[in-house]
């Protein structure tokens, strides 16, 4: 046999092994399992900004456009859905009233909040030196009350909603003017930042659901012209507040990738995108919108989580105190209610239009204002107004002036209770984390020389020396206070993180739990005053560096600030009252209110934008078919903040 013949059946017999090796394993002997490749989109792709789609939900209004488009379309965030049976029960999500306005103590409380604004007004000098001369509302009164309207034409040219085609729901503007007489409910999907999930009609999870994707879609096809049919070719930038539902999040990524169809999908925080679209690196964002006022300290591009928080109040309060302030005043629109939406809208447009925070500003001024309501004349109203125009506002400040009584007026970060769909959530980190820490501890103690005398009850060994428990689970916190306290017991917080090891301290992490859970009621029970919050959120930055940045950066968005004066007037309170400490510290402190000359509303969903065409966010998407796959686990891989 030659060499070669020799190599020939060598490499046969090689073959031949290979070929059993594999009817073996299909057989059943285990193969290790590579990761399926998801051939959706490759991460390099360079994607088409056009083709980008930008949405910031809000709980008054919808933006949204493409990645390159100058401005987004904005509509009312509301639909109006016909009654599936007739003789139905008319239904309509409340605009201007909320729980906890009805209460024996809430005309004490207005009262005693009023008077609080009052000290303040009169406490500031106006820019000459002078103080301010408090105006009665009584002297307005006596004028307001022999107002009479002018007619200005017999028919105010506005028309109802046509619905005598009956369609199944009407949108934005059309949905505000829905004729009352005509059967359908009028729904607010979302409601202080968090979808409006309560036990009314409407109220189920599914139909809130429901509810944004037909605005979404009905809003997309509309005013960008796109057909449902053609988002597989769109992506979505979707814009969530910075303390957030993961469950709410979870299905309106849901209902964004598999029902609206999208080929992929980033969620990001709202602070964050305001200071991309402010052109800042970090900032103290403060969002004023219309049903809820949210802060956090972002600092290059990261939000930090102990600084999160979120007040349950915001520009609709101040025109619901507004209203009340002009009732005293002898408002001469005397038909104007709270539960009419048109009466609301025109409320609105009041504050927006009198309302300011200039001290100078001072004594009884006439004004005027129009109605144009369907099948009513257009009618002309002359006003005459003092302090109640400073005193509406100034309520931002002394959120008791609104009246609310038992309710949760601030929220803050709170853990997760997990999911079903994700097994390597924070519950399982702690829980192996523990373990990890427990053997460590238990290498740790065999190796460690006794002290003479033994150690006390309660002590740890560590590399500097002993330390007691109490004192660990204190310095886990990233600065002290309410929020880092509750930070403490959660893992992901940005600054800090306190895990309770040893099966001996399970009792000590529950009393030390409970503790801290009261603590955290209580202070969730209080209305903070915006200038006060703005205060607690950067003093639970973790380092003075930081601390020192956001004092020279307080960046305002939204539209619930947007007030004659607003800039000057929270500066002069943010400097009073800061700690003389950092007044040494802090060259500048500066409020800003209109980045690049921008509308403050847009600011967030310009920020959007801006991300989509950054080089960083290619890592960020999350294609239809790695959801479909792998759900809600996406989300702790991709998201750009701790999930």
């Amino acid at each position: 046999m030659t060499q070669a013949e020799k190599e020939q059946q060598d490499n046969g017999k090689e073959k031949e092994k290979e070929r059993e090796k594999d009817r073996e394993q299909q057989r059943g002997v285990k193969r290790p399992i590579a990761p399926p490749a998801i051939p959706d989109c490759p991460l390099q792709e360079q994607i088409q900004s056009n083709f980008i789609m930008v949405i910031h939900p809000g709980s008054r209004w919808l933006r949204i456009g493409r990645a390159t488009d100058t401005l987004p379309v904005t509509v009312p965030h509301v639909i109006a859905r016909r009654h599936k049976q007739s003789g139905q029960e008319r239904y309509e999500d409340a605009w201007l009233l909320r729980d906890g306005l009805n209460k024996p103590e809430s005309t004490e409380q207005r009262q005693n909040g009023l008077k609080m604004v009052d000290q303040a007004i009169w406490s500031r000098k106006m820019s000459n030196g002078v103080r301010r001369t408090p105006v009665s509302a009584e002297q307005a009164r006596v004028y307001n009350c022999q107002i009479r309207p002018a007619v200005l034409d017999s028919s105010s040219r506005v028309k109802w909603t046509n619905t005598s085609h009956q369609p199944p729901y009407v949108v934005g503007e059309e949905a505000l003017y829905v004729n009352p007489s005509d059967c359908y409910n009028v729904h607010w999907p979302i409601v202080r930042g968090q979808l409006n999930v309560h036990t009314g009609p409407g109220g189920s999870l599914t139909a809130v659901l429901a509810d944004l994707e037909n605005i979404w879609s009905h809003v997309i096809h509309k005013h960008l012209e796109i057909p449902r049919k053609d988002l597989k070719y769109y992506r979505c930038i979707l814009l969530v507040p910075d303390i957030y539902n993961r469950q709410h999040v979870k299905e309106v990524v849901n209902m964004l990738l598999l029902n609206m169809g999208f080929s992929a999908l980033i969620v990001h925080q709202e602070s964050v995108c305001a200071t991309f679209g402010s052109g800042l690196s970090s900032a103290c964002v403060v969002d004023v919108g219309d049903q809820k006022t949210s802060l956090c300290c972002v600092e290059d591009g990261v939000s930090h989580r102990n600084s999160r928080m979120c007040l349950a109040y915001s520009g609709a309060d101040v025109t619901r105190t507004l209203f009340w302030l002009l009732q005293r005043a002898g408002f001469p629109y005397r038909e104007c209610q709270l539960t009419n939406r048109l009466d609301c809208q025109l409320l609105q447009h009041l504050k927006e239009t009198f309302c300011h925070l200039h001290q100078d500003i001072s004594g009884l001024q006439d004004h005027e204002f129009q109605t144009r309501f369907p099948e009513a004349p257009s009618l002309l109203y002359q006003v005459r107004l003092g302090d109640e125009k400073l005193q509406a506002p100034m309520a931002l400040f002394y959120p008791s002036t609104f009246g609310i009584v038992g309710q949760k007026m601030t929220s803050l970060p709170y853990r997760s209770h997990g999911d079903s769909m994700d097994p390597h959530d924070e519950h399982y980190l702690l829980a192996t984390q523990s373990k990890q820490d427990q053997s460590s501890k238990s290498a740790a103690d065999r190796k460690t020389v006794p002290r003479p005398g033994g150690g006390l009850e309660g002590e740890m060994s560590t590399q500097g020396g002993m330390v007691e428990l109490s004192d660990l689970t204190r310095t886990c916190g990233s600065s002290g206070g309410v929020v880092g306290a509750q930070g403490e017991m959660e893992h992901g917080s940005v600054h800090g993180e306190c895990l309770m090891v040893g099966g001996d301290m399970e009792d000590s992490a529950s009393s030390h739990l409970s503790r801290k859970t009261s603590i955290i009621s209580q202070f969730e029970s209080k209305a903070l005053g915006l200038d006060k919050a703005i205060l607690h959120s950067i003093d639970c930055c973790a380092s003075d560096e930081t601390k020192r940045k956001m004092y020279s950066s307080i960046l305002v968005v939204g539209g619930g600030l947007r007030f004659h004066g607003a800039q000057e007037f929270l500066l002069h309170r943010i400097i009073n009252k800061m700690p003389p400490s950092f007044r040494r510290l802090v060259d500048n402190v500066e409020v800003i209110t209109r980045p690049k000359d921008m509308d403050p509303q847009l600011i967030s969903w310009k920020g959007g934008a801006v991300l989509a065409c950054l080089d960083t966010t290619q890592e960020m998407w999350i294609h239809h078919r790695e959801w479909q796959r792998f759900g809600v686990r996406m989300l702790r891989e991709r998201a750009a903040f701790v999930w």
